[in-house]
């Protein structure tokens, strides 16, 4: 069905008379560039992308999806591997250009704009030697992430970005403006700690922020034969006792063209570990030593202030992706083995990473029942899929299962949903913390989006809709 079978091109017209940022159809030559999924297997043609300015913007733009029955997409940043920030035949919201950060180093909190990237946080709150845990990639949606959960290399130290949500401000499925905090509707403040993009168009989040001048990177690079001497060594670190200000993750990936790296590793299969330490450098290499000590076969250690160290790492849209991941409850040597055995079949040369995350720390420490699963996990283990060839899809994907299966006998069963596209209801309601959690959930989703306008996500259904079992 085209657009024109869909909405009427007058109403398209009445749209714009009162709407300050930019309507987009399938004619304009923007349209394509608007429309592009991170993940490469997916290709979504919106009848309409409603590029919005302000508040104002949103409403209009979720009234008229809901008048003309058309499917809502939410894009900010724009990183869904499921790809469900682009509608395919319905409307996207488009949140990008209300990106704005305003930092308040009186209060020691942020209000970020419902469009902005963890770049546009680290960047205005350099200045101030502030921060807040956010995710390791600076070009990912800051309300995405963080209402999913948010893991990133503070987060052993201050918590998931949920933790450190003071408010959000949001539109609802009936064009109201309201704001969610611990005093004003707390019911839908909780499901916003992990339930997602279910409830509403997230216009505005208010952030509490830390004190952190500087943090120290390490890289560290193995060859893979020492994979799993590295992986024991780094679970044992964690396990003995590793300050929370210490946070990274250990990946078996291709080994880049970078100049620590020594040349007969680069485009090879190798073990990476990469650290943060919330604080100077010789503390850090203290906190760091039992790696340290394996004498990796190329390193690179600096102590920066934290907004460069999350600008380092990118991702390029347009490639085929896939992902799953599972919070682990123990790790014994045979899943150790187990881990590093699978790496060995990953695609190499690729951009594929097969990871082992330290959770922990303050993660188990703030969580206040929050809707999630693996809060008072050690570990977490996620396989991130990435391949150009069309011909790879199913040896990618299939490695990427894989994982997920080596893993099941140690694994809590609820996987971390940032990391995980549509895997059935069962693995929805793990991933939500388990099944009281739904129900709680779907009553939030039945006050504020009763008929389920928001549901490209991993879906909570109005509490009427579940009936006495939330499957």
């Amino acid at each position: 069905m085209n657009m024109s079978d869909r909405i009427k091109k007058a109403e398209v017209r009445e749209l714009r008379k009162n709407f300050s940022g930019e309507i987009l159809l399938p004619e304009h030559p923007s349209y394509d560039q608007k429309r592009e999924n991170f993940n490469g297997l997916i290709d979504h043609h919106p009848a309409i992308i409603a590029g919005c300015a302000n508040v104002k913007d949103v409403v209009q733009a979720v009234h008229f999806g809901r008048e003309n029955g058309l499917e809502i997409a939410v894009r900010s940043g724009g990183h869904s591997v499921a790809g469900w920030g682009v509608s395919d035949g319905g409307i996207v919201i488009d949140m990008r250009a209300m990106n704005r950060v305003r930092v308040d180093p009186g209060t020691r909190t942020a209000r970020v704009g419902g469009g902005a990237i963890w770049r546009d946080v680290d960047s205005a709150c350099r200045p101030h030697n502030l921060a807040t845990p956010g995710g390791t990639v600076p070009t990912v949606g800051v309300a995405g992430l963080s209402l999913s959960g948010g893991w990133g290399y503070l987060s052993r130290k201050f918590g998931l970005s949920c933790y450190n949500l003071l408010s959000a401000e949001l539109v609802t499925a009936s064009g109201d403006v309201i704001t969610a905090s611990e005093e004003k509707h707390p019911d839908l403040f909780w499901a916003l700690h992990g339930g997602g993009g279910n409830f509403g168009v997230v216009t505005e989040l208010t952030f509490e922020l830390h004190p952190l001048e500087n943090a120290t990177m390490f890289m560290l690079v193995f060859p893979p034969e020492d994979g799993i001497k590295v992986t024991r060594s780094f679970r044992d670190m964690f396990e003995a006792g590793a300050p929370d200000e210490l946070c990274g993750e250990l990946s078996f990936l291709t080994a880049p063209p970078e100049e620590f790296v020594p040349s007969e590793l680069v485009g090879k299969l190798c073990v990476a570990v990469i650290l943060v330490y919330a604080g100077p450098e010789a503390e850090g290499k203290q906190a760091a030593a039992p790696l340290l000590d394996l004498n990796p076969a190329g390193k690179m250690i600096m102590e920066m202030p934290y907004a460069d160290i999350q600008g380092l790492e990118e991702m390029e849209f347009g490639n085929h992706h896939h992902s799953s991941s599972e919070h682990l409850k123990e790790l014994p040597n045979q899943a150790v083995k187990q881990f590093c055995d699978r790496a060995f079949k990953m695609p190499v040369p690729s951009d594929s990473i097969q990871a082992l995350a330290s959770w922990g720390g303050n993660i188990s420490g703030h969580a206040k029942g929050w809707p999630m699963a693996g809060l008072d996990a050690l570990w977490h283990v996620y396989h991130f899929g990435v391949w150009s060839d069309p011909g790879a899809d199913k040896s990618s994907l299939d490695w990427v299962n894989a994982l997920r299966s080596d893993m099941a006998p140690y694994a809590t069963g609820g996987g971390y949903l940032n990391l995980t596209v549509d895997e059935g209801m069962e693995r929805t309601i793990a991933g939500y913390g388990g099944k009281d959690n739904f129900r709680r959930l779907a009553a939030v989703k039945s006050k504020y989006d009763p008929d389920n306008l928001f549901h490209l996500n991993h879906n909570v259904k109005p509490a009427a809709s579940l009936g006495a079992n939330p499957h």
